[in-house]
């Protein structure tokens, strides 16, 4: 016996007989195997946390999952990480043609469709793969805060909240129940952190924990020292032990 896949998983270009391309699933499953990625928008921001599992004589200063696109937007990545680098040195260029072009920086949503339109056509042509990645394009521009997720199949969505990587289900359902859109910035990081230690091998250090975030204000992203994710860290920890979770 031939297993369902048998021949329709060979090529990209081959839709199987219930319509899937499993390549691009393929990528997708990629995706669920990365850490966990995640971002949030609130009233004055937006924030992006991942978790990093550092080898011991690694730089733990050198993040390798959030990366910064312009002033005014960031990205999170969960999966395979160099495909990741790919899509943001695009969207870099995206986005300072933009500004030369027009004269004001990229929206945020623009960046995301043009990732979007990327990945679509690793769908469609023979001789390439689907980039194995997702992607949380973090931002805020004229329209104010802003926060999409792209994934391999092209797709992207606007979300007030959202996780990818492993684990992310898990962090969908707890963001539901725990997500304000009204929480300040300071509280937006504390939820991350929640979110980060409720998968999370380590659930008690925070080496493995990196944040940015970009504020309505200045609208300049920000990367948080290990000081300041250690103070939200501990406020997280006391959240999670009044609810059973930590």
């Amino acid at each position: 016996m031939f297993a369902p896949s048998a021949g329709y998983d060979r090529a990209i270009t081959i839709f199987s007989p219930d319509g899937r391309l499993y390549q691009v699933e393929y990528a997708i499953e990629t995706v669920r195997r990365g850490t966990l990625a995640l971002g949030l928008k609130v009233k004055n921001g937006v924030v992006l946390a991942v978790e990093e599992r550092t080898k011991k004589l690694q730089n733990p200063n050198i993040s390798q999952k959030i990366f910064q696109v312009d002033d005014h937007i960031g990205i999170a990545a969960a999966g395979y990480v160099p495909d990741a680098r790919i899509q943001v040195d695009v969207s870099r260029v995206f986005a300072q043609t933009n500004r030369l072009i027009y004269d004001e920086p990229v929206e945020v949503e623009a960046v995301a469709k043009r990732i979007g339109d990327l990945n679509q056509q690793y769908t469609q042509y023979a001789g390439v793969r689907p980039f194995g990645v997702s992607l949380i394009i973090a931002g805020v521009d004229r329209n104010g805060a802003m926060l999409f997720s792209t994934d391999p199949s092209g797709t992207y969505l606007g979300y007030d909240g959202a996780a990818i990587g492993a684990g992310s289900d898990q962090v969908t359902e707890y963001l539901e129940k725990k997500y304000d859109p009204n929480m300040s910035l300071d509280e937006a990081c504390i939820l991350a952190i929640e979110c980060v230690y409720l998968v999370s091998e380590d659930k008690v250090g925070t080496k493995h924990i990196k944040i940015a975030l970009i504020d309505t204000e200045s609208k300049k992203m920000r990367r948080l020292t290990d000081e300041e994710i250690a103070k939200f860290a501990e406020k997280a920890k006391e959240r999670l032990s009044t609810t059973g979770k930590a």
